[in-house]
């Protein structure tokens, strides 16, 4: 499989669940950065123009899922800067590795609140609802929209904001009171695991739909 965004914190969340999965036996992490992991199911590829993979496009062929977890928080962000690395870097990548691997599923990380209508009031709703629309054009065996709400980290993994530190304490309480609305890095890498291995009959899962995925066997 190959993980985009290893570094972010949902990426490491993912990343982890697939080396610690006895069926995914050999993952490529491109990255901007080394992700600071060493495994033997592991190897790096450096790239910084996400746009085009000229360069190391026979590198990505052989591979039968992807997870995209790369993105960006829009708050403070130039509308676009935004735009490019949530819809445009998703795209670029779809293109070259949906013709490569024509066996491939496609993972993307959305968001809850997403609107694939794209006529919502919040930019970034919008935005993430035309990524998603843009990846139903290609021709993937699979693909799945994760629309996660509230991501606790866990196993180690680093929070991308300290909101998230701050309410680590809080986390079986949230679960609680918001078990639809809560899920953590554990159950979004499983997830995805188990839409490769399993499939689902939705192409869109929800936070409560990405639970009930992570749980299958």
């Amino acid at each position: 499989m190959i993980i985009f965004g290893a570094t972010g914190m949902i990426g490491q969340g993912v990343l982890i669940e697939s080396l610690e999965h006895p069926d995914v036996k050999s993952i490529l992490v491109i990255g901007r950065r080394s992700c600071g992991v060493q495994n033997e199911k592991l190897q790096e590829i450096i790239h910084t123009d996400y746009l085009n993979y000229t360069g190391i496009e026979q590198e990505l062929s052989g591979y039968n899922a992807c997870f995209f977890c790369l993105g960006v928080s829009s708050s403070g962000m130039p509308p676009e800067t935004y735009y490019t690395i949530t819809h445009d870097y998703a795209v670029a990548a779809a293109d070259v590795l949906s013709s490569l691997n024509p066996e491939m599923v496609f993972c993307f990380i959305s968001g809850a609140g997403t609107d694939d209508t794209e006529k919502s009031r919040m930019r970034w709703a919008r935005v993430k609802g035309k990524a998603e629309n843009s990846l139903k054009s290609f021709p993937f065996k699979g693909l799945y929209l994760m629309r996660p709400a509230y991501i606790q980290h866990r196993k180690g993994v680093k929070p991308s904001y300290v909101f998230y530190r701050i309410f680590a304490p809080l986390y079986p309480l949230l679960r609680f009171l918001f078990p639809k609305m809560v899920t953590n890095t554990e159950e979004v890498g499983r997830a995805m695991i188990n839409a490769v291995l399993f499939g689902t009959d939705k192409q869109t899962l929800e936070n409560r739909d990405i639970i009930a995925l992570a749980k299958k066997t």
